[in-house]
């Protein structure tokens, strides 16, 4: 398995492990909303199914996300060699090695660091399109790329 081929499965196990964590809260939630009893409490009651509303809407929205997540990880080829920083580049550069994916944060493969980052990101919205040994500016700070895989 190649770099980018070990990258793209940690992006997979990622969002499967959201997902998972996602399905449980929804689970949870359901179960709740189906077992409360209406109490003499009245008001408590209504405000105890509004809250449980309110976080299945957010953990929907979750799911959503994670949805797109794994479409973005379907479109990655990663035989393919671009000269421009594109979904799926590996992107090197004087303050770290970017992998164009999703934004999963620090992944650690062979004692190395990447960042797995979101075309859509700050950073990632700077960097596509450009190519090696082009400079650019991120939060004040002077970034070259010195590779593009």
């Amino acid at each position: 398995m190649n770099l980018k081929e070990q990258l793209l499965e940690s992006c997979k196990m990622f969002v499967n492990n959201r997902l998972q964590t996602i399905q449980e809260i929804l689970a949870s939630n359901q179960k709740a909303l189906t077992s409360e009893v209406k109490s003499s409490a009245g008001d408590k009651h209504e405000t105890g199914r509004a809250m449980l509303q309110l976080e299945m809407e957010k953990a929907s929205q979750q799911l959503h996300a994670i949805t797109e997540m794994n479409a973005t990880l379907l479109k990655i080829n990663t035989n393919y060699t671009p000269h421009l920083a594109c979904l799926g580049s590996l992107i090197y550069t004087n303050l770290g090695i970017y992998f164009l994916s999703i934004s999963a944060g620090k992944i650690t493969i062979n004692g190395t660091t990447f960042f797995a980052i979101s075309i859509a990101s700050p950073i990632g919205k700077v960097i596509l399109g450009k190519k090696e040994n082009a400079p650019f500016l991120f939060n004040g700070k002077q970034i070259v790329i010195t590779k593009i895989e």
